[in-house]
């Protein structure tokens, strides 16, 4: 469940809907949840489908979190990659460090260091009280006694927080999209283009001594993670419900809420991300992806792709990107 700093960079590289702001509940409001996770066998949603001159890009909306005992069936993506002569791989960034294997394990107590505030302080030393006070009450929901989160950061904290929310409400982070994606390709031979951003990164561990030194200002990202948690959850829930049974229009009416965005903004303000090149790194990861599509339905007949729902929703967008280049989009 925990996670090292790079790792946490790569969960908010996806582009995504800013959230509205909403009214974060008092802490003494916390209630169980009504809304119930749906279990066993589910379709799953339909496909966007682009078009131009008889070229096609398949495209799987993705969600996460998703219940955790649901079962997809997947036939029609399946056979859509199947008929394809290409995927597109979902948006990423690799960092590119020139270590081996060895060398990398040995970066693990140098992220573990970086991950807490300098100069032994805990949350309670560097959060507002308001805000620790509602830290404290969903920590003894979802987290229990564990003191050692008392030290990190409160952008690692929240990740912490939220992860065992979602694992405690019925449903998972895990993917269900990609092996399945994988497995279909390989099966098929299918070949899958990489959509991917390259970091190089000459000394990562003096950047991570770097970020540890540094301020980070993430009461904001804490703040929203935090609401997100408090009010949230029930949405979340019935987000993953309408992409299990392939309801696009509750998917549609549904908030697309993402703390994820404000905590990249965070990481990319300090300088060490500066000089590695986090400042407009969505973008790039989007351009890649954009680049990888274009070229993908110029030369084959058809095309798979996933990318995250909240994508394909947002206005100026992907899907808007492809209709200024003169694609038909239509919707499942």
């Amino acid at each position: 469940m925990r996670r090292s700093l790079f790792a946490l960079l790569l969960l908010a590289l996806a582009p995504s809907v800013v959230p509205a702001q909403t009214a974060a509940p008092a802490a003494d409001t916390i209630r169980d949840l009504d809304t119930l996770v749906v279990t066993g066998e589910q379709p799953g949603p339909g496909m966007w489908k682009v078009v131009r001159g008889g070229h096609v890009l398949w495209i799987l909306g993705t969600v996460s979190p998703l219940p955790k005992n649901m079962t997809w069936l997947s036939r029609d993506v399946e056979a859509a990659i199947a008929e394809s002569q290409a995927v597109i791989a979902p948006p990423s960034v690799n960092f590119d460090t020139d270590l081996g294997m060895l060398r990398t394990m040995m970066l693990i107590p140098t992220a573990l260091k970086a991950r807490k505030n300098p100069d032994g302080k805990t949350l309670q030393d560097v959060v507002p009280a308001d805000l620790y006070a509602r830290w404290s009450a969903l920590k003894a929901r979802y987290i229990g006694r564990d003191g050692g989160v008392e030290k990190w950061r409160p952008i690692f904290a929240a990740q912490e927080l939220y992860e065992a929310a979602i694992e405690r409400s019925g449903m998972s982070l895990k993917g269900v999209v990609k092996p399945v994606v994988d497995q279909a390709a390989k099966r098929h031979g299918v070949p899958v283009l990489e959509a991917r951003v390259a970091l190089k990164i000459a000394d990562p561990k003096a950047a991570l001594k770097e970020f540890g030194a540094s301020a980070l200002d993430d009461r904001e990202c804490f703040a929203k993670t935090l609401s997100r948690i408090e009010g949230d959850l029930e949405s979340m829930r019935a987000r993953g419900n309408a992409w299990a049974i392939g309801d696009i229009a509750a998917l549609r009416s549904l908030p697309q809420g993402d703390q994820y965005r404000t905590c990249m903004e965070a990481l990319a303000a300090t300088g060490v991300a500066h000089r590695l090149g986090f400042a407009d790194l969505r973008e790039r990861v989007a351009a890649t992806w954009l680049e990888r599509a274009l070229d993908s339905l110029a030369e084959n007949r058809s095309t798979f792709a996933t990318l995250p729902v909240s994508d394909l929703l947002e206005s100026g967008g992907l899907l808007d990107k492809l209709r200024a280049q003169g694609y038909t989009v239509e919707d499942p």
